[in-house]
């Protein structure tokens, strides 16, 4: 029996335990963080009136019915304050919500950079993790330029997670139309490689 060889896969499993082990828990984090907060694809479209109804709702007061100038200027104040705080409240969740993702694959990246300063680790396993760098940035890039196209059809912000074989996509909208979530799943299936039904896309406000 091939001690070294044993040896060896025992190294390689361990090297694939951990890269799933890493981009398995940035990804529950962001599940577990913000699963509350966004929407699939299928419940908006259900939702959808009872959003709209809703949102009307919140800047409507008794002082609209008047003729008042001062109350009615006074209310134009307070629905741009509104929606001011809103656009920054949904800005705030893809900035953080990217700012978190490239924190986790700048830690996967510096682990994998550690092992290859490692003396333990065989020239095989450092190439096998040197493959891994390679991937990681890979689906960096991919990431970045699925973004770019997407907010180029027209939507405001976007954020990308990837974990094993699925994509989910958010984007900043109320209600995707059918010819949008297809255009997202082309472009998604063409620069990552991802089947369409592995890609979920959800949307927040």
């Amino acid at each position: 029996m091939d001690l070294k060889k044993i040896k060896f896969k025992t190294g390689t499993a361990a090297i694939y335990v951990l890269a799933l082990m890493l981009v398995g828990l940035g990804y529950w984090n962001y599940v577990s963080t913000e699963s509350n907060n966004i929407q699939t694809v299928a419940e908006t479209q259900t939702e959808n009136s009872e959003d709209e109804n809703l949102g009307d709702a919140q800047f409507v007061s008794s002082n609209d019915v008047t003729l008042d100038t001062k109350s009615t200027q006074s209310t134009e104040t307070s629905t741009e304050i509104a929606q001011t705080e809103s656009t920054n409240n949904s800005n705030d969740y893809y900035e953080e919500s990217k700012l978190q993702r490239d924190t986790m694959y700048s830690q996967t990246l510096e682990t994998y950079k550690e092992m290859l300063n490692n003396s333990n680790v065989s020239e095989e396993q450092k190439a096998i993790i040197t493959q891994e760098i390679a991937n990681v940035n890979k689906e960096k890039n991919a990431i970045m330029v699925c973004e770019n196209l997407i907010t180029t059809k027209g939507f405001s912000n976007c954020v990308i997670f990837v974990n094993t074989d699925s994509v989910s996509v958010v984007v900043e909208d109320d209600n995707l139309k059918s010819e949008e979530i297809a255009q997202i799943q082309n472009i998604i299936s063409r620069e990552m490689n991802a089947k369409v039904e592995n890609i979920h896309i959800m949307t927040k406000k």
